[in-house]
């Protein structure tokens, strides 16, 4: 019998566990914490409120979603630790003046892993694999008011295991052009699974997400706050009790202000124009995480970068939530009604 039930709930459980960590637990499906916008990844990793025409946005919050989205694909890519690699497509239409649909495809492979039997023998080799498929609607409730919705398919493959769920993303977007406000709540991955892996059904990671977004007064920088996991106050991590020491024991954090600073995402964009922006980000909740492993200076913070003409966009981000991960995402924009004009 192959020692693989281990490996797989190592993949589902903590190999993808960009927004809920090992140390949550009880969650499968955590790749969908995993942004697919360089923008977002550049901002902490969280981010439903930033209005661009990038159609990659949608992905975190599907209020974001509208006509000015017409014929646009986006394309992402993702280096994520170890020797995972993640890409997709997406493609936004406008239907009127206040209402928008978009498609897309998103594959996160992460690597061929060993298999081998109980008594240690290699019997060969496996891959591991999750796809989601989503589709989207966008409608204007009024000029200053717009609700989204996202819905899932999403298909795992672990060496011979599979298993299949459905998800739903509930979006509301509120954007005051005069003093550029923006505001969002967003309920993500309503769902559950319609196939098991083994004989029980994982949870898929829903959460509850506000955030706001505002430029500076008489400035080119905007300020964004993102809470998330708000379906739960605490939000207890672990670090050694002596950090310059491996071997020093574990010792639980849970106070007020850890579990309140663990919900917020922080990020400043310097934004001259429509054209070029720069952005950096705070996620205390990944800086945290990474308190009992190799983490250094820059955990926990993202910087990202972009340009577009107006028919094409490029954007890029990198992050290092320890010593031994460095990642990379990079994102392309094309709008075909802008080519065929």
């Amino acid at each position: 019998m192959k020692i693989r039930n281990l490996i797989i709930t190592l993949i589902a459980g903590t190999a993808c566990n960009f927004g809920i960590s090992a140390q949550d637990g009880g969650n499968a499906y955590n790749f969908l914490n995993i942004p697919v916008s360089s923008r977002v990844y550049g901002l902490g990793g969280h981010n439903i409120t930033v209005i661009d025409d990038d159609i990659n946005l949608i992905e975190q919050n599907p209020a974001l979603l509208g006509p000015e989205f017409d014929k646009q694909i986006g394309i992402n890519y993702m280096h994520y630790i170890g020797g995972s690699n993640f890409m997709g497509v997406r493609y936004g239409n406008g239907i009127s003046d206040h209402n928008a649909w978009a498609i897309g495809i998103q594959y996160y492979g992460y690597g061929d892993f060993t298999a081998a039997d109980i008594d240690g023998t290699i019997t060969g080799s496996f891959s591991a694999s999750d796809i989601a498929f989503s589709a989207s609607y966008s409608h204007d409730i009024n000029d200053r008011l717009r609700g989204g919705i996202t819905v899932k398919a999403l298909s795992s493959k672990y060496e011979d295991y599979s298993a299949f769920a459905l998800c739903t993303d509930l979006g509301l977007n509120y954007y005051n052009p005069d003093n550029e406000i923006s505001m969002s709540v967003v309920l993500k991955n309503l769902g559950g699974q319609l196939t098991k892996f083994n004989e029980e059904y994982d949870r898929l990671p829903w959460d509850i997400q506000l955030g706001y977004s505002q430029f500076l007064k008489n400035t080119s920088i905007r300020i964004s706050i993102t809470a998330t996991n708000l379906t739960k106050w605490e939000l207890p991590y672990y670090t050694r009790e002596d950090q310059s020491s491996t071997s020093s024991p574990l010792v639980e954090k849970n106070s007020f202000s850890s579990n309140f600073f663990r919900h917020l995402t922080f990020a400043a964009e310097y934004v001259p124009s429509d054209k070029f922006y720069v952005g950096l980000g705070y996620n205390h909740k990944t800086r945290t995480d990474m308190s009992t492993y190799s983490r250094n200076f820059l955990s926990g913070f993202s910087i990202g970068a972009g340009i577009k003409t107006s028919s094409i966009g490029v954007g890029i981000a990198l992050s290092q939530p320890h010593t031994g991960a460095t990642t990379f995402m990079a994102n392309f924009t094309m709008s075909l009604a802008s080519l065929l004009r």
